[in-house]
């Protein structure tokens, strides 16, 4: 995960940080958090620790303790390790770290994130800016933050931070086959800054040298593609099933039926066709860093 997931330990109890706080519209997670905060409970309960010589012992305050145990803070990997070696759990408070990171996130990423971790091919035609999968930090941020009616921080810290945690997929074994579409004018909006932009043109060249990546430039002189209706995301996994979305197409719901896949593979392959090559794109990408 490419966030910054380290936790305070210095005596102050991280409420200054949205992130962490349960998503009230995502009741399984909610239900998952109080859960875990109810162990806890039991466990300093079992140790004879009042929350405030818990809260001592592990580096936080008393106030988030409570907030942990009533359900209504997300404890960090740390916490729960602290918490897990401070009242001899041996592992039972700890094992849940990798289901309280994903609560973080909203349930609709997270699913997302799911369908993309299980994919053995994914293509992507993003027709005005960078796809999600390929932003860095500081785009994701500034896109988010840009956001009408605005996002509170808490939003656009959860919303990065899920973000980020889809890049995974570049990291997985065996590597899934990866294509991604760019309009050219999303390579040269200045998100953020030009600073930020040389960044996210950085990153572009990694991802797009990767040997399981292919990463296309649509250039500006093409007068006219099949992906003029908006984007396009096509996943397809292991036991022969897909997925795909579009914005111009069946109302921009996903769909799973072979037949509605066929259009939009149809258009995502002569959106391919008229694109830059791989190798074109990468040259050019490097132009515009040059430019830049």
């Amino acid at each position: 995960m490419s966030v910054d997931e380290v936790g305070t330990a210095s005596g102050t109890d991280g409420a200054d940080d949205p992130g962490w706080e349960v998503d009230p519209d995502d009741e399984p997670g909610a239900a998952l958090v109080a859960s875990v905060g109810r162990q806890i409970k039991a466990w300093r309960e079992s140790a004879g620790m009042r929350a405030g010589e818990f809260g001592a012992a592990i580096g936080y305050g008393e106030d988030l303790v409570f907030k942990v145990e009533s359900g209504r803070r997300i404890p960090r990997p740390e916490f729960l390790d602290k918490a897990d070696e401070a009242l001899g759990a041996a592992g039972k408070l700890a094992m849940f770290k990798r289901e309280m990171a994903e609560v973080r996130y909203p349930k609709k990423v997270r699913d997302l994130a799911r369908m993309e971790a299980r994919a053995v091919e994914v293509g992507v035609y993003a027709s005005h800016g960078v796809h999600g999968l390929l932003q860095t930090e500081e785009h994701a941020r500034v896109l988010l933050e840009a956001r009408q009616p605005a996002y509170a921080q808490g939003e656009v810290e959860r919303g990065v931070a899920a973000r980020m945690a889809r890049r995974s997929v570049f990291d997985r074994a065996p590597a899934p086959a990866l294509s991604f579409v760019q309009e050219e004018a999303s390579l040269r909006r200045p998100i953020g800054g030009k600073k930020a932009l040389r960044c996210q043109l950085q990153r572009l060249l990694e991802v797009g040298r990767l040997r399981n990546v292919s990463l296309q430039v649509m250039p500006l002189h093409c007068e006219a593609h099949p992906g003029m209706g908006g984007d396009i995301e096509i996943l397809k996994f292991g036991d022969g099933t897909a997925v795909g979305r579009s914005v111009g197409a069946f109302n921009g719901r996903p769909v799973s039926d072979p037949r509605q896949l066929r259009i939009l593979e149809l258009r995502y392959g002569m959106i391919r066709a008229q694109a830059l090559t791989p190798r074109e794109s990468l040259t050019f990408i490097e132009q515009v860093l040059g430019e830049t």
